[in-house]
């Protein structure tokens, strides 16, 4: 699903200006998400991050872009080339400045690149609160842009008036907007647009959590995780045919979750590239811990992982910790190891060693050996990817997890425990990613961890549950003569007593 696509069905609004304006702050109130990295520091954006934005009735498509400033650099050349295909994509364009600053020669540079742009441009004034309005946009009148608008995009004052106007000078969307569909689309939201306005009584925009907005994507959510120069971005890029994110032979050059929705062989993806993690006792920059924050986020609201390796490097602390994450959390995996191509057939037979050794924790995952460079193996980690969603959204009758039960018990009894055998009675499903198993028993407090194992790879060998963890759940059913008297009459205590005395005799 590409943004070119999705720019005939509703308008692209693209926030350009130099770095640490507000771009992303804006992004997020337009969004009504958390989803830009915000940290008072410039930079902090490098790739086009897309979000989904509502006004009313009015849908709309927001690009929030890296900061253009130093254009001889390197990294920001091709943060620049970013930004500029955003503005290619757009139908409306956002150029921010900031008031405190006032008008620099950056954005004079700016602006003239951006007046080539035959497309309606707005420019926003940002960082005016506590300032007189008038005053503060009297400099950049000599833009040549038009009417500067003061905006607050911290507060969110006045945004609505601003994004009105902007869909309204889109010939395109005036044109959507006559269409009979949407007509009847509007009439079914009604409800919904009065439980969430989108301004608030100061007229400042809703403030909403993350997870409200990644419930827009469709499809199974995959996140690239790894650590810093591992191949991610780049293996993002192979996979969408196209440069969608930043790639630089920097460590760290990713420090955003970038959400990208696509289509791949009529199934629906988000591809979710993350930051780079490094050690924790390496992480000394505040942005550098939001990042890492954010990939730990992405991990937790994604479906399936594809942990990238490098094969050059093997399997480091960091790499081990971040799969030890995973588990925890619960979240499919998929193994890829990259930079495979150029090593020797020797090299490559020690490094499967080494994985089969390190990596036995999570033997459940497929391992690829691809080269996101060239292409080679990449298109086979889909494959994997939807055995391994399929396999944690698996529906499994109770029937089914009792049969594979008793089976793995009569070929393979629990041990036994204070002279007294651990009884396994029945087992029942008790949730979905990853999937639960719930085994109902007697001293199912001391079934030792082998035997888990064991339990774990009957289910997982049983039902086919390829990429996926297995949780497993034990409960010990109450004694129902626990705390009771002795009930036996003195005869039949008696009789006991002689019972015993004759069996010591014999």
């Amino acid at each position: 699903m590409s943004v070119l696509h999705l720019s005939r069905m509703i308008p692209v609004i693209a926030i350009v200006g130099r770095p640490n304006v507000g771009k992303s702050t804006l992004f997020n109130q337009l969004t009504r998400s958390r989803q830009a990295l915000v940290v008072d520091m410039p930079g902090v954006t490098r790739d086009r991050l897309y979000g989904e934005g509502k006004i009313g009735n009015r849908p709309f498509i927001v690009i929030d872009t890296g900061g253009l400033a130093n254009f001889d650099a390197p990294l920001e050349t091709k943060m620049a080339d970013q930004s500029w295909q955003a503005i290619l994509d757009a139908d409306i364009i956002f150029f921010m400045v900031d008031g405190r600053a006032g008008c620099l020669d950056a954005d004079i540079t700016l602006a003239n690149k951006i007046r080539l742009q035959e497309k309606p441009i707005f420019l926003l004034v940002n960082k005016t609160d506590g300032l007189n309005p008038e005053v503060a946009v009297a400099d950049f009148y000599s833009l040549g842009l038009g009417d500067p608008i003061a905006i607050a995009a911290s507060h969110g004052r006045g945004l609505q008036q601003l994004v009105t106007a902007a869909l309204g000078a889109s010939n395109e969307y005036q044109h959507l907007t006559k269409d009979p569909l949407q007509e009847e689309e509007r009439e079914d939201s009604v409800s919904e647009q009065s439980q969430r306005s989108l301004e608030t009584s100061d007229g400042s925009f809703d403030e909403i959590h993350e997870e409200d907005a990644e419930k827009k994507h469709s499809g199974i959510k995959v996140a690239m995780i790894g650590r810093p120069n591992v191949g991610k971005s780049t293996l993002v890029n192979r996979i969408l045919g196209e440069e969608r994110v930043l790639v630089f032979d920097e460590p760290g050059t990713t420090r955003d979750s970038i959400y990208i929705p696509f289509e791949r062989q009529g199934h629906l993806y988000t591809i979710i590239d993350t930051a780079g993690v490094r050690r924790k006792g390496r992480v000394h920059e505040t942005v550098e811990k939001f990042s890492v924050v954010k990939t730990l986020q992405a991990i937790e609201a994604c479906d399936v992982v594809i942990s990238v390796l490098d094969a050059r490097e093997g399997v480091t602390e960091q790499d081990l910790n971040l799969l030890g994450f995973v588990l925890e959390s619960g979240r499919s995996l998929v193994i890829a190891i990259n930079k495979w191509d150029g090593l020797s057939l020797e090299v490559k037979q020690n490094i499967k060693k080494s994985l089969r050794y390190r990596l036995s924790f999570v033997d459940y995952a497929k391992i690829h050996f691809i080269s996101a460079l060239h292409g080679s193996g990449v298109g086979l980690l889909f494959k994997s990817v939807q055995e391994a969603y399929h396999a944690a959204t698996k529906e499994l009758s109770t029937s089914q997890v009792n049969r594979v039960l008793m089976k793995a018990v009569s070929e393979h009894a629990p041990p036994m425990v204070h002279a007294h055998r651990i009884k396994l009675r029945y087992a029942h499903v008790g949730g979905h990613r990853p999937p639960v198993i719930i085994v109902h028993g007697n001293q199912t407090e001391h079934v030792p961890d082998s035997y888990r194992r064991y339990l774990m790879n009957t289910f997982r060998k049983a039902f086919r549950l390829v990429g996926t963890p297995v949780r497993l759940e034990f409960k010990t059913s109450d004694n129902p003569y626990k705390g009771r008297r002795n009930t036996l009459t003195p005869r039949q205590i008696h009789k006991r007593k002689r019972v015993q005395e004759y069996r010591k005799k014999k």
